[in-house]
């Protein structure tokens, strides 16, 4: 016998004892019947809502994954999502605030959708540049196209080589027929390995990335039919920037480690819908 019913029939026999007519002690036994009716509708509400709760907590950290695997950088965001779910577990005492819980992460689970969706936009739109060997990562949440610098420019110089501006070429030519990528924002940034450079021209290794990456942001904005070509890009929307040996992407103690981080990286800045859906994650 539940305990309600039990409580019922106590009800009852102390109704009866107290001298109460049936006609009240029926509808003292209808009025429980009716809480345990409504305390059971309660618990299955209940029921319901962790289990949804707990499906699109899944659907989170599926969605985050794949983000890493994308080269996301997710820690800060993971720690503070294991933080939200933790503090979600403490406070969900009742229905109203498992409701308040599943729709935040309904809200963060569709803004890693959208940040994942604006990534493979921008991967598939590279894919040619793929293609044609260059390299097409995410570093700091950024898309980044990399550029041999041993393709564009001769040991120590900033003079860019035939081969270079082929390369050159056909990036400013993907990017310039695409509407979207022609209107995006870039930095061009230069990249040396740790070998010291000392005196000449440039003074060190911080001058030569930078003059590097002027030389191949000049090329992307120099008109089309320029003489020795040019990129055709709209100049007011690159900027030079130059990190010397601050930046590896490889080790510096193997030549081909010093090979990798001599480069140029056309890094695709994030406009401002995506800098608020990052910021509303945080």
């Amino acid at each position: 016998m539940s305990i309600a019913r039990l409580v019922s029939f106590l009800s009852v026999f102390v109704l009866v004892a107290c001298g109460y007519s049936e006609d009240e002690w029926q509808a003292q036994l209808a009025k429980y019947d009716q809480l345990s009716r409504q305390h059971q509708d309660e618990q299955t509400a209940h029921q319901k809502t962790r289990e949804e709760l707990a499906a699109t907590m899944k659907r989170v950290t599926d969605l985050t994954d794949q983000l890493k695997a994308m080269g996301v950088n997710m820690d800060e965001l993971n720690q503070q999502l294991q933080q939200t779910g933790t503090e979600k577990e403490q406070l969900a005492a009742n229905l109203e605030q498992l409701k308040r819980a599943l729709e935040e992460y309904k809200q963060r689970a569709a803004a890693l959708e959208r940040i994942k969706a604006r990534f493979d936009m921008l991967r598939g739109k590279l894919q040619k540049l793929t293609n044609l060997g260059l390299k097409v990562e995410i570093r700091r949440n950024r898309m980044v196209i990399r550029l041999p610098g041993d393709v564009l420019f001769a040991s120590g110089k900033d003079d860019l080589k035939d081969q270079g501006k082929e390369v050159l070429t056909a990036v400013a030519e993907v990017i310039r027929n695409d509407k979207q990528l022609a209107q995006r924002y870039y930095q061009v940034a230069g990249h040396t390995d740790n070998k010291p450079l000392r005196g000449g021209r440039f003074g060190d290794n911080w001058g030569l990335s930078a003059m590097r990456a002027r030389q191949v942001l000049l090329f992307l904005v120099r008109p089309t039919d320029a003489k020795g070509g040019g990129g055709g890009l709209n100049a007011s929307l690159l900027h030079p920037a130059g990190y010397a040996e601050t930046d590896p992407v490889n080790k510096d103690d193997t030549d081909e480690g010093r090979q990798q981080n001599r480069r140029v990286e056309l890094v695709v800045l994030p406009d401002v819908e995506e800098m608020l859906d990052l910021k509303s994650l945080i």
